[in-house]
């Protein structure tokens, strides 16, 4: 299907001087893209840790989180008593940086949770979704401690949450307090652990916020006796990529993953044999985990250092993240090496559009630029919250780039193929030709050519790199074969932008991406695809869908997100006429679905002291539940891991004896009514 497109594009007659570009005499004039990055200084050094979030690019350190003598927080679970984490703060999560401490609770619920110190509750929530059942106590200086996916609530507070829940006829309910309604003392017993929310098993998460909502590492003011740490980080990989476009690993424009040839333990450090010779602009990349003392479980790192030829280039230490910009992991990670490789790499060096203040480095914000002849010793060092590290060494050598072939017989027809690296076009042409120098890439847009050297060939594959920040061609030629190139726009990010054709439009803002997107979209009887998993959102998306039928009942019909496994995940949307916008937080497939079949209930057990249901939708998801007896709302719980809604054993408010009648809608607004005695 050919679509017409509205978008604005850089022409080809803005070109970039790239490495192994060669242009042929048809008009096109050559304009340099830009100053190259200066070499990084070597020479300053990053300023010691005062203990919190920093700037990323800044020369000094990061500002000081409010001092918290060691003892002024008492461990919420346990207190004085060992106790283990399933989590640490910082832990790389798939779309957050966990914000806390996940405390064991020895497999189970309800054990005591006691407050960290005097205050007052000031907000409390109770939710089947995130942090579940959840208490915040603000404290006489000025920071707040969190107590997440607890089981229940304890004293006067639990009392006046159900009594707005009742009010509200809600068990989804947040509410917030006045310094002086709840009190608390240290060491007060304020609510039951649990496994509420979005938790995996039976923890306390606990966190510690500012007055920002910055998420602080509670361990940061000299831990806890409880917690006991001698382990230090174990080392699995490290990577070097080329950043620009003259930048070589080994001789190739691609990422190096170097793991140790031997498996190594906690603590064990890694000192790479062999030099790794490299040029122009690199970034370096490490991958590892921590363990706590007698605990399985891995755990995240919370510090990172960087030295090289002695001198410190980048540090990250994961003491503050704000909680606004905790999806930000997706630019701290290599997010596309984690989707396609299923290896979760770390960078250490700031990328365009990471905006957390995280990270002590110089001007080229941790970006190396190797020069040929020259040797960099490089120093790694991963750290925990206690102070245990493991340091990584290896040995970088600057080595201009020249161009060679290699052949291999397998290779008997031209074939052509490309990816998209940052803002670098990476084509492969296999080239059964014997010659010593391989033939030329061609770009064409609108009539006009560009001819592109290769940069190298291996096993007769020519690699040929164009920076497509010059313009995006129509199609790409390799002597008889041609391929179009399929991306239809480059949209800047950090500022709003607009993409339409004849059947999506999409909206970004000024935070919905991270870096430039080479946007690639297509449609198919029925399925609009949105670029792919593979690319991270900041914020959401705004997508307009326009289907070529008419949508007879669109009051049941929403968008939905096709997985991989063919599964159909709700997004909703509103209706403007014939086409639909949903805001969207990933890309991927889309399908507009119509739901018309209600939800379904199963009484699993009734009696004067509780009711249980198993309840489902086969669509679009349950939107909302009541259970009535005798004509009085009588709250529910839901728990969305097994799908079951069930009565508190506690609640006594309404009385579980005659006519009941249990009310379900789905997001479709279908509705089932199951009716029974009690």
């Amino acid at each position: 299907m050919l679509l017409s497109v509205r978008v604005r594009v850089l022409s080809l007659n803005k070109l970039a001087v790239g490495a192994m570009l060669l242009f042929t005499t048809t008009g096109l004039r050559p304009v340099p893209f830009g100053a190259q990055e200066p070499p990084e200084d070597l020479t300053k050094a990053s300023k010691a840790r005062s203990g919190g979030a920093g700037t990323a690019g800044q020369e000094a350190g990061p500002p000081t989180h409010p001092n918290v003598e060691k003892g002024y927080f008492l461990f919420p679970i346990k207190p004085g008593k060992p106790n283990y984490l399933a989590g640490s703060m910082g832990e790389l999560r798939p779309n957050h940086f966990h914000g806390g401490l996940d405390i064991k609770t020895d497999g189970r619920v309800d054990l005591p949770v006691y407050a960290a110190a005097d205050g007052y509750i000031s907000r409390m929530k109770q939710s089947s979704f995130g942090y579940g059942n959840v208490l915040y106590i603000t404290h006489p200086n000025g920071l707040t401690t969190v107590y997440g996916h607890l089981n229940r609530f304890l004293g006067p507070v639990a009392d006046q949450m159900r009594q707005k829940q009742y009010e509200k006829q809600t068990f989804e309910l947040e509410l917030f307090f006045s310094k002086d309604q709840f009190p608390i003392k240290r060491g007060d017993l304020v609510a039951l652990s649990g496994n509420t929310g979005g938790s995996g098993g039976p923890h306390l998460h606990w966190e510690v916020r500012d007055a920002h909502d910055a998420q602080l590492n509670p361990l940061q003011w000299g831990g806890f006796d409880e917690i006991q740490d001698h382990v230090a980080p174990t080392i699995q990989a490290f990577a070097v990529e080329p950043l620009s476009i003259d930048a070589r690993v080994n001789g190739r424009f691609d990422k190096a993953v170097l793991t140790p040839k031997q498996a190594v333990g906690p603590g064990v450090p890694v000192i790479w044999p062999d030099t790794i010779n490299c040029f122009g602009t690199i970034g370096l990349q490490v991958q590892g985990f921590d363990r706590f003392d007698t605990a399985w479980n891995r755990n995240g790192l919370q510090r990172v250092e960087v030295r090289v030829n002695g001198q410190p280039t980048y540090q990250y230490v994961i003491d503050g993240v704000p909680f606004s910009d905790t999806r930000t992991i997706s630019d701290h990670v290599d997010y596309e090496w984690q989707h396609t490789n299923g290896r979760t790499l770390e960078k250490l060096f700031v990328d365009d559009g990471n905006t957390l203040p995280i990270y002590t480095t110089g001007l080229t914000k941790g970006k190396l630029r190797v020069e040929d002849g020259k040797l960099y010793a490089v120093e790694v060092n991963l750290l925990d919250s206690y102070g245990n590290s493991t340091p990584l060494r290896f040995v970088l050598r600057g080595q201009q780039p020249t161009y060679y072939k290699t052949r291999s017989a397998a290779v008997r027809q031209p074939a052509l193929r490309y990816e998209i690296t940052r803002n670098i076009l990476k084509v492969f042409a296999a080239d059964p030709d014997t010659t010593r120098q391989s033939g030329n890439l061609t770009l064409l847009r609108d009539g006009r050519r560009l001819e592109v050297k290769p940069s190298y060939t291996v096993q007769s594959q020519n690699v040929y790199l164009y920076d497509l920040r010059a313009g995006l061609p129509d199609s790409l030629r390799f002597g008889r074969v041609a391929q179009r190139f399929n991306r239809q726009a480059m949209i800047p990010a950090g500022q709003e932008f607009a993409f339409s054709n004849n059947v999506l439009n999409l909206a970004f803002g000024p935070r919905t991406l991270f870096d430039t997107l080479y946007l690639q979209t297509s449609y198919k009887e029925g399925l609009w695809t949105i670029q792919s998993t593979r690319t991270p959102l900041f914020e959401a998306l705004r997508m307009t869908l326009k289907p070529n039928e008419e949508i007879v009942d669109k009051e049941r019909s929403a968008v939905y997100m096709i997985n991989a496994r063919g599964g159909r995940i709700y997004q909703g949307g509103k209706w403007d006429g014939n086409q639909i916008t949903a805001p969207i937080k990933t890309f991927g497939s889309f399908r507009i679905l119509t739901d018309t079949i209600p939800p379904s209930a199963r009484l699993v057990s009734k009696s004067a002291a509780g009711v249980t249901f198993v309840v489902g939708d086969n669509l679009s998801g349950l939107a909302s539940y009541r259970l009535l007896v005798n004509g009085q709302w009588r709250m529910l719980r839901y728990e969305y891991k097994n799908a079951t809604l069930f009565t508190d054993k506690q609640d006594h408010t309404v009385p579980l004896a005659g006519d009941a009648e249990l009310h379900l809608t789905d997001q479709a607004g279908n509705k089932k009514v199951l009716r029974f005695r009690i």
